[in-house]
């Protein structure tokens, strides 16, 4: 007969197994509290840990740094608990690689700037985009915000990095620099260039400015034909259909006068029903056919490749702008988490500069016996090359 597990002292916490993790239990200011973890070893050493704490606490003495287990072991537990809260956290888990060499055996109070800025510096000689580098440093600051919260730190070390430090990892986009399709007829040739459903995929982004997975998620239910609103609650992500938008937050995006025909068509063509797009042997459309199919009718138009972003939501957010709508109502139409986000469009206004901008400082520059050729924009004469401008002066 096999003999039962021997009970552990009354207030030393207790150890089980329930569906293949391990549990811990103990009580904390009366209360019961329970954890899992993958493994016996692991669940044993954190029970320790959070004993020993309990026991300084009613001693009236602070957390012993020492005694907190390493950065690797409590990023462990965390990006588990952030792969059912945060829709990033495959992401996270594959960024975590490149942060557990270095910060994986320290323990929290072990971090610091001096060792984040190596960090920084070390990721960067490996030719890392900055981009890409900060995002390592936001999940290191999330991680610490967490374990912070949980008693287990007393200062998160990102918010002490210095001005100069953030700067190594400051994007270096340029957005001023991010094609779109800035005429009316390029827009038009390339929605006939291509195929359905394709050009109706392009036609609701480049008319209502939604996200690339926002229009793979697009359901016939949030289209309301009669208000001349969209509903955007839902998008696509890595082949599954999640239920929130990039800010977290639903929004309603008006159905432009020209997009509203293309919709109505597209309708009466496909039922009406489930998504409105939908791909043919999967339950979504195909991201990487869409990109595919772009390229080859931007290079039938002799129009430059860009991306299915360029040619939709960047383009109907810059011809917005170029056309004097609303900044404030744009980032509510683009669901924006923040203005900062929709100023990105803001040298884009007609009124930019103000008015009188460009005579505000002046000077004339002319040469004894020179000639002064009118410049390009001018009401009597338009020069539009440099080709043009010779061959005026040659004239002359």
């Amino acid at each position: 007969m096999a003999r039962k597990p021997k009970r552990r002292t009354w207030g030393t916490g207790s150890i089980f197994e329930r569906d293949n993790r391990w549990w811990i239990r103990w009580r904390e200011r009366g209360k019961r509290k329970c954890r899992s973890f993958l493994s016996r070893e692991v669940a044993e050493k954190v029970l320790l840990e959070v004993l020993k704490a309990a026991e300084r606490e009613e001693a009236d003495m602070a957390p012993d740094p020492a005694m907190v287990p390493t950065i690797g072991e409590l990023a462990k537990t965390w990006l588990e608990r952030r792969q059912r809260t945060n829709r990033t956290a495959d992401n996270d888990t594959s960024r975590w690689k490149h942060i557990a060499p270095t910060f994986g055996k320290m323990q929290p109070h072990e971090v610091n700037a001096a060792n984040l800025r190596r960090f920084i510096e070390a990721k960067l000689a490996e030719k890392l985009n900055p981009a890409t580098i900060a995002h390592f440093i936001h999940l290191i600051s999330s991680l610490f915000t967490d374990l912070r919260e949980q008693g287990l730190c007393e200062v998160n070390p990102v918010t002490t990095l210095t001005r100069a430090t953030r700067k190594l990892y400051a994007s270096t986009h340029d957005v001023t620099s991010t094609l779109f399709l800035a005429r009316q007829e390029d827009i038009e040739r390339l929605y006939r260039a291509l195929a359905e459903p394709y050009s109706v995929i392009f036609a609701v982004g480049s008319m209502a400015g939604l996200r690339c997975a926002e229009i793979y998620g697009l359901a016939w239910t949030d289209v309301d034909m009669e208000a001349r609103t969209m509903r955007i609650h839902q998008q696509v992500q890595r082949g599954q259909l999640v239920n929130c938008t990039k800010s977290g937050k639903a929004r309603l995006v008006p159905i432009s006068t020209s997009l509203a025909p293309v919709l109505a068509e597209w309708r009466l063509k496909t039922g009406g029903q489930g998504l409105v797009f939908k791909g043919l042997r999967t339950p979504y459309i195909v991201a990487a056919t869409v990109h595919e199919r772009l390229r080859a009718a931007l290079k039938a138009c002799g129009l430059p490749q860009m991306t299915l972003y360029s040619a939709t939501r960047h383009t109907y957010a810059s011809r917005w702008v170029m056309n004097g709508g609303s900044m404030e109502l744009l980032g509510k139409i683009l669901g924006h988490s923040s203005t900062a986000m929709t100023q990105h469009y803001a040298h884009l206004q007609p009124d930019f500069f103000g008015a009188g901008a460009h005579d505000r400082v002046a000077a004339t520059f002319t040469r004894d016996n020179g000639k002064v050729l009118p410049l390009h924009g001018t009401n009597d004469h338009c020069v539009a090359t440099a080709q043009d401008a010779i061959a005026s002066q040659n004239a002359g």
